[in-house]
């Protein structure tokens, strides 16, 4: 079995006298989607937050690649090959969906010198093109982000994620928003971007539906602590997430 892409060893975050995180460890392997659910207040949002450099925990280790992270910030770790999407959206308004995607990528294109003398689309057209057409958003490709709908914002956001060729994409609630006709056109994207860029993810969502059809494995989360980890179907099958979380 090949090594994890990422680990998170014992990881601790309080705030006060409440323990957002308690003591959370799972690793997840290349090319695996990987989920992680719970009610709200059960301590998802802060692992996020800790493991994309956002936050620093009070204890415990992340490692990317057997290389500790822990202490990383966003960038640094944007660097090192991952990638995100945010609950709301991040894109440029007033630049066309092309642009968004070139300046997702450019932070990785050399110094800052080099890119003052590069091309106007730093090299990354291509590539830009390449992840429009697999989007799907070809004709939308030269408006405005701002002009779009807000599903069509959604892809925008997400191909962006994907502009560093990242090893490990950390989606935050993806279908957030969006209209429930587009959700499964978003997990069938997800899907295929798994399969032809080999890359790993790890999905926060409310959708259960969502999560149950695309995650190979999932990660139940409740009061800060990890209840469950297993497949769908043995999450589905699991008496205590049921109990806790799917409330039967």
């Amino acid at each position: 079995m090949s090594a994890p892409v990422l680990q998170v060893h014992n990881l601790k975050k309080a705030y006060g006298a409440i323990q957002a995180v308690g003591g959370v460890s799972f690793e997840v392997l290349p090319g695996e989607i990987f989920g992680v659910i719970g009610p709200n207040g059960s301590g998802k949002t802060t692992l996020f937050n800790s493991m994309l450099g956002q936050i620093t925990p009070d204890e415990g280790r992340i490692e990317l690649k057997g290389q500790d992270v822990t202490q990383l910030g966003p960038l640094e770790l944007n660097r090192r090959g991952v990638g995100r999407t945010f609950q709301t959206l991040q894109v440029f308004g007033k630049m066309t969906v092309r642009d968004n995607l070139i300046v997702a990528a450019q932070e990785h294109q050399g110094t800052m010198f080099t890119r003052m003398f590069a091309p106007s689309d730093s090299n990354l057209g291509a590539k830009a093109d390449a992840l429009i057409e697999q989007f799907r958003i070809s004709h939308v490709a030269h408006k405005k982000a701002g002009e779009l709908s807000y599903g069509q914002q959604k892809l925008v956001d997400i191909a962006m994620a994907f502009m560093s060729e990242p090893d490990l994409v950390l989606l935050d609630e993806p279908c957030a928003g969006v209209n429930p006709s587009l959700v499964g056109g978003i997990s069938t994207l997800l899907r295929e971007l798994n399969q032809t860029r080999k890359g790993s993810f790890v999905v926060i969502e409310h959708n259960m539906d969502f999560v149950m059809g695309l995650c190979h494995r999932i990660m139940v989360m409740v009061e800060g602590k990890v209840l469950a980890i297993g497949t769908p179907e043995e999450i589905r099958g699991n008496k205590q997430v049921l109990e806790a979380y799917l409330g039967s």
